[in-house]
């Protein structure tokens, strides 16, 4: 099995509560900012997405905090895709010191909602499948 797609981030002060801890929601934030560059770095916009008229959306989300993180810190935010044979996808995530120190894990459930009909897509393993330039950063 490859290695999952991995950003790295610096904790930034002005994202730290007022123990020095890096705010509970900030751990989202990464999640999302990993998840949006798998997707621009597999060759999928958010207006390419938007364009075939279908749209992320997260349906649960789980983070389950490990280790402090503080302002300095650089993390890794690994984002894996596991599909399903449903209208749903689940996202595996770990944000990670560069040390290896496991900070955080975050799981959730998402699918592609179709932007007219306001339900979800069929099959979004198909579609991320067709738009993807390169399939394998979803596992496909």
């Amino acid at each position: 099995m490859s290695e999952p797609f991995s950003v790295r981030i610096t904790v930034r002060g002005y994202e730290t509560d007022t123990q020095g801890h890096l705010n509970q929601a900030v751990y989202l934030n990464y999640a999302e900012h990993a998840r949006w560059s798998l997707l621009q770095a597999a060759g999928i916009t958010q207006k390419q997405l938007v364009s075939t008229g279908v749209g992320p959306v997260a349906l649960e989300t789980t983070v389950r905090y490990r280790r402090e993180l503080l302002a300095g810190d650089e993390v890794d935010v690994t984002c894996a895709f596991l599909w399903g044979e449903g209208k749903t996808f689940r996202m595996e995530q770990q944000i990670r010191k560069t040390d290896g120190t496991l900070a955080a894990e975050i799981t959730g459930v998402g699918g592609l909602l179709g932007l007219k009909t306001r339900r979800l897509v069929a099959d979004p393993r198909a579609h991320f499948k067709q738009l993807a330039a390169d399939p394998g950063l979803f596992g496909l």
